[in-house]
């Protein structure tokens, strides 16, 4: 391994192979950690400079940056981004888009020293042909892009990211740079510990974003609702995005708002590839003036003067939320989100945001591992029981979860002789925390949502960013509504010594950590119940208790 980097080094690496005048806030540091041989997670909002992180550190380490990244779309851009650098090594990708001739020559630039940066979808690392090549080549960093997808706590967990850690472990452990927008204290803690981090640097920056004006609009019936939004988006000074929760919502909203003369587009992830590429390159060129999503619109968007970023609808999460508003005001100006909901709204996302595996999918998985007398991929038992493969992988990711099975490069293994009655059970009360956590996610959304204080510091304190009393730029702000700490209620914080990151025990529900403070409640998050309000006169009658890392 190269001797650790310096603060000139990645100057002069950023200046004299890839062009920039100066490294961001954070960067620096990140990449002294990797180079240095530290696993190392870095939370930087979009457009913040995750990217140059490990390019920097991979050019300076040599040998074979392995970049696991979840959207073709998005390897392409990186790709993009290294191939028009002046002096960059090259970059090659391995994903289900590259030919066979084209896999050839990745393949052969990886294995001449050629390439440095080799960018795969994180299933490809399932494939024993990938993988075998891999642990055979000179890789010396493992980056894994999107790094929330990793937490089954998160907002995006995906069930192919469950298993890099154990890939990670097979090539031998190479620095882990983790990467990731938006991650609350107990995702970050998630991360790291799935993901096999050992002793990893933190690099939290720049999740205050004073440029964008935050601000929430409640209305009583979905026609209010549905007017409103209508005209923000008609009334918008710029590039907006307008979210929505349903395919069928970004179709209906798309076609009224062209009606009304705007150059509107719909995406969603039920669209072909082709046509969701298209309106990435016009948004991207600006011959878009809104585009109308779900969700599935945001990895890889890389356009620095959105202007507006409004919601029609709630999100299951706060952390999905900062995401998607975090990607208004690249460029620095001021921009706007606002998010429009009504009460109705919360019990709807908790609907569609639960799900448990059926009974009669994790029996036949089980049976199916134990038969095996080789590792299973979620593909091969889905071919021979007719299951769907989305359904398969959620039981086989909750198994390795549960330790009953276990996960390698060619797939999953029963780990357990557990009979197919005490399975189901585990698998089924993890499904029920899962789904307690689910639930209260969109309790601190609502939190978020119907709060009388600065909108900013709410948002800022559930990931563990401390935040003044009053930001200036949010409606509750404006308004000065914002209650006011007394120096009476700052006396009683100080005296317990309660704050943001404390740890508390709770005499049913264990171990918490403190995620926001304020005058007489504070919001906690349990693992194995999720977020809970709870007063903080619990203390007085001894529900609650200071614990040992306060």
């Amino acid at each position: 391994m190269n001797a650790p980097a310096t603060a000139e080094q990645s100057a002069r690496t950023a200046r004299e192979v890839f062009g920039w005048d100066a490294l961001l806030p954070g960067q620096a540091e990140a990449i002294d950690a990797v180079v240095g041989g530290r696993d190392t997670l870095v939370v930087f909002p979009t457009g913040a400079g995750k990217s140059a992180v490990y390019q920097i550190a991979g050019c300076e380490l040599g040998g074979v940056t392995v970049v696991i990244s979840p959207l073709l779309a998005l390897q392409r851009d990186q790709i993009a981004s290294i191939d028009a650098a002046p002096d960059a090594p090259a970059a090659v990708a391995l994903n289900s888009r590259t030919g066979a001739k084209a896999r050839t020559a990745a393949w052969a630039a990886i294995e001449s020293g050629e390439a440095v940066y080799a960018f795969l979808a994180p299933e490809q690392l399932s494939k024993p042909e990938v993988f075998d090549r891999l642990k055979r080549a000179d890789v010396r960093l493992v980056v894994v892009d999107e790094a929330h997808c990793v937490s089954a706590w998160g907002f995006d967990f995906r069930p192919e990211y469950a298993r890099i850690g154990d890939a990670v472990e097979a090539l031998g452990h190479p620095p882990v740079l983790a990467l990731t927008a938006t991650a609350s204290g107990p995702v970050r803690d998630d991360i790291v510990a799935s993901l096999g981090m050992r002793d990893p640097h933190l690099e939290v920056r720049g999740m205050d974003r004073p440029e964008i004006h935050m601000s929430v609009r409640r209305h009583e019936t979905d026609a209010d609702k549905r007017r409103a939004v209508l005209e923000d988006v008609r009334d918008a000074d710029g590039p907006t995005l307008l979210y929505v929760a349903t395919r069928k919502e970004t179709d209906a909203y798309a076609a009224e708002l062209a009606d009304g003369g705007l150059r509107a587009a719909p995406y969603h992830g039920g669209m072909a590839q082709k046509r969701r590429d298209e309106v990435h390159a016009a948004w991207s060129a600006g011959e878009i003036d809104v585009v109308v999503a779900t969700s599935a619109f945001g990895m890889g968007v890389d356009k620095s003067d959105v202007r507006w970023v409004i919601h029609a609808d709630v999100t299951e999460s706060l952390d999905a939320y900062a995401q998607e508003i975090g990607r208004a005001a690249r460029d620095g100006q001021p921009a706007r989100a606002v998010l429009h909901y009504r009460a109705e709204d919360f019990s709807l996302r908790s609907f569609f945001a639960g799900g448990h595996s059926r009974r009669p999918d994790i029996a036949g998985v089980w049976d199916a591992l134990r038969r095996s007398e080789a590792p299973l991929r979620a593909k091969d038992i889905a071919d021979e029981s007719g299951r769907s493969a989305r359904a398969i992988g959620r039981v086989l990711t909750q198994l390795v979860a549960c330790e009953l099975a276990e996960s390698g490069p060619e797939g999953i293994s029963a780990a357990s002789d557990a009979p197919a009655g005490d399975v189901v059970a585990a698998v089924r009360e993890r499904d029920d925390a899962e789904e307690r956590i689910r639930a209260s996610r969109i309790e601190i959304m609502r939190g978020y949502a119907e709060t009388v204080r600065c909108r900013r510091r709410a948002l800022l304190e559930y990931f563990g960013v401390e935040a003044p009393e009053h930001c200036g730029t949010c409606d509750r702000c404006d308004a000065a509504d914002a209650a006011p700490v007394t120096a009476a209620d700052a006396g009683a914080a100080e005296a317990d010594d309660l704050h943001v990151d404390s740890v508390v025990d709770h005499h049913e529900w264990g171990t918490g950590t403190v995620m926001a403070v304020e005058a007489d409640r504070l919001t906690v998050f349990f693992p194995d119940h999720g977020y809970k309000v709870l007063a903080r006169a619990a203390f007085d009658r001894g529900i609650l208790e200071l614990g040992d890392a306060a």
